[in-house]
């Protein structure tokens, strides 16, 4: 049996790391494009492009999965994990609400996904530099294309929920 990736040694051993590093942010970007869907789908503006961008994400954390398996690459359960909790007591950070979602919220949030989304560009370029435009069915440059529409989308809603929660006047 062929020894896992990330244990063994060299650039092979970075590659698994590297990969968890990025699956454990994908568990955090998954949980923040959820909340972000389901606290804002009774908004008519945002109901549609969130619910759009949440299953993208979803998608390409499965495709991680996926390219991770395909390349013999085993799955570590501890960065996700503290990961997940890392996100969950993000929400308790104050929002100008004693309690529940506040248009402050859905800004910080579309922030912190922004971030994500940029992060998850940067790895499929990385890894179409490194490894070659295409490993297996995994073609990289089109999933850093959709990473980058993401990004578009949600720095329109972002400036949205900007003028929403910050507006003067």
């Amino acid at each position: 049996m062929p020894r896992p990736l990330e244990q063994s040694s060299g650039p092979s051993r970075y590659l698994g790391i590297y990969l968890n590093d990025h699956l454990a942010g994908a568990a955090v970007g998954v949980g923040v494009a959820r909340r972000l869907r389901q606290s804002n789908a009774g908004d008519a503006a945002l109901a549609r492009p969130l619910a759009d961008v949440c299953a993208e994400i979803e998608a390409d954390r499965a495709t991680l999965e996926e390219l991770m398996e395909h390349l013999g690459i085993r799955r570590g359960k501890l960065k996700p994990a503290l990961a997940a909790v890392g996100e969950r007591l993000g929400r308790l950070k104050p929002n100008g609400q004693l309690t529940g979602y506040s248009p402050l919220s859905r800004l910080v949030e579309l922030e912190l996904l922004a971030v994500g989304v940029t992060g998850k560009m940067q790895l499929w370029d990385a890894l179409g530099h490194a490894l070659g435009e295409r490993v297996g069915r995994f073609d990289f440059a089109a999933l850093a294309a959709r990473a980058a529409r993401q990004r578009e989308t949600i720095a329109g809603l972002q400036l949205d929920a900007a003028s929403r929660a910050l507006s003067t006047g």
